[in-house]
């Protein structure tokens, strides 16, 4: 026991002269505990200058389809402009200008379709709100540079949630209804740029596109 004692000494002030330190008095040395590592938050999408981005509002902490809860806001007038473009090809533009689809005047019937298609939001996209509409306008222009039908659509209400969506289904709609009034002149018609160009009103205020 002695000499077992007089080689762990020598062997500890040799290990001391080398780490700098006394090794542990257990044989195989110990570590101190491992401290548990916090969970970690998600991670927030930031814009260029740092700010957060807001999420997707459809979609709750599950991951799992819902609809927004907008009954904490404050009623506000709210506006939104939408356009398309209906392409037509030189024959059913020609059609369509003198009046000689075979189903009738494509261009009122198309804006009377719009206006009832944007009515009809809520039915179609199931997500969105049930809106009490003040006001819808949807206006079609004949544009001979690109024998194209220009659609553009507004709504209006004063409620809690905006009406992007139903400006949007309303041009949408119409060009929809363009398409098919033309289709037997011809199969050549695409129906492009359906997009949001003002918006007015609620939290995030105006927006426009550039």
């Amino acid at each position: 026991m002695i000499i077992a004692a007089i080689i762990m000494y020598f062997v500890s002030q040799e290990m001391e002269s080398i780490f700098g330190e006394s090794p542990s008095s257990s044989p195989l040395g110990s570590s101190p505990p491992l401290q548990p590592v916090p969970p970690q938050q998600p991670v927030q999408p930031t814009s260029a200058l740092g700010e957060a981005q807001p999420g997707l509002t459809h979609v709750d902490s599950s991951g799992q389809a819902k609809m927004v809860d907008v009954s904490p806001k404050q009623d506000s007038e709210r506006v939104a402009v939408a356009s398309c473009r209906v392409l037509l090809g030189q024959k059913a533009f020609n059609l369509v200008a003198s009046n000689q689809i075979a189903k009738g005047d494509v261009l009122t019937v198309a804006k009377i379709t719009g206006i009832t298609g944007a009515k009809q939001t809520s039915h179609l996209i199931p997500l969105c709100h049930n809106i009490n509409l003040s006001h819808v306008r949807v206006d079609l222009t004949l544009n001979e540079e690109d024998s194209s039908v220009v659609i553009e659509g507004e709504a209006t209400t004063i409620g809690k949630t905006g009406v992007e969506m139903e400006a949007m289904t309303a041009v949408a709609i119409a060009g929809l209804t363009v398409y098919d009034m033309c289709k037997a002149a011809s199969k050549d018609i695409s129906i492009t740029d359906i997009c949001l160009q003002h918006k007015s009103g609620g939290k995030s205020g105006d927006w426009s596109r550039n």
